[in-house]
């Protein structure tokens, strides 16, 4: 069966406007990563910079190679870029990923992570909690001594319980409660599952910080990956 395909910018052209930071560092770790893909490979692609920089460096070998692979994205910006690239795409109810990719915003010493600037946090926790493998690809920019040091933690919140999970996280070591508010629409953010954040930071954050966090109903995820089988890639 012959696919008729788009033909229009938004198909064409990558997904991605704003400036990358560290790039050259970025690339580099996008380029390392592509080198583990193999035909019949199916893949969880994680969202944010690097991810893409590793989606664009796979998609290439892919193509080289006449390789059938398969992608599991994360989020709205990764499916579209997967199409951009050429890459077809299943979910977790058809397939489980062989392994996966992401980025975080933070990374201490004992690898757990925050992640979810990107608002993609609680299908980026599906994805990989069902790889046997993830690699996150950051830059040395992303290593902290403390969790939280510099990102506060993502909190994805259900709308109708917002004021409920902020007066229940009174209870916590809490610093600041803060909802994400939007810049490029009024209002605040909306998740990639219809959702709002609560960015938080805590003065400490403990192993079990992520399931306690993750039972107060009304929360849907949270940015602490904590326990996942993870590794590390950097340059």
């Amino acid at each position: 069966m012959r696919l008729l395909k788009w033909n229009n910018s938004l198909a064409i052209n990558e997904n991605w406007s704003s400036p990358i930071s560290n790039q050259e560092s970025k690339q580099k770790v996008a380029e390392q990563v592509s080198h583990f893909v193999k035909d019949g490979d199916i893949i969880g692609v994680g969202s944010g910079s690097t991810s893409f920089l590793a989606l664009k460096a796979i998609a290439e070998r892919v193509k080289r190679g006449g390789m059938n692979v398969m992608a599991i994205p994360t989020s709205q910006e990764a499916l579209m870029n997967c199409a951009t690239f050429g890459l077809k795409t299943t979910t977790l109810a058809g397939a489980r990923p062989d392994w996966g990719f992401d980025g975080a915003d933070e990374v201490d010493g004992q690898n757990r992570l925050i992640k979810g600037r990107g608002g993609a946090l609680f299908a980026e926790k599906l994805v990989m909690a069902s790889a046997p493998k993830t690699y996150i690809l950051v830059d040395e920019s992303k290593f902290v001594e403390t969790l939280g040091q510099a990102f506060a933690v993502p909190v994805e919140v259900d709308p109708r319980a917002v004021h409920l999970v902020e007066t229940t996280l009174k209870r916590y070591p809490v610093k600041e409660v803060s909802l994400r508010m939007a810049e490029s629409k009024d209002g605040p953010v909306i998740t990639e599952s219809g959702n709002l954040i609560l960015d938080v930071r805590f003065d400490t954050i403990s192993n079990d910080m992520e399931k306690e966090l993750s039972a107060i109903p009304g929360v849907i995820e949270t940015g602490l990956f904590i326990g996942y089988s993870v590794e590390i890639m950097t340059v």
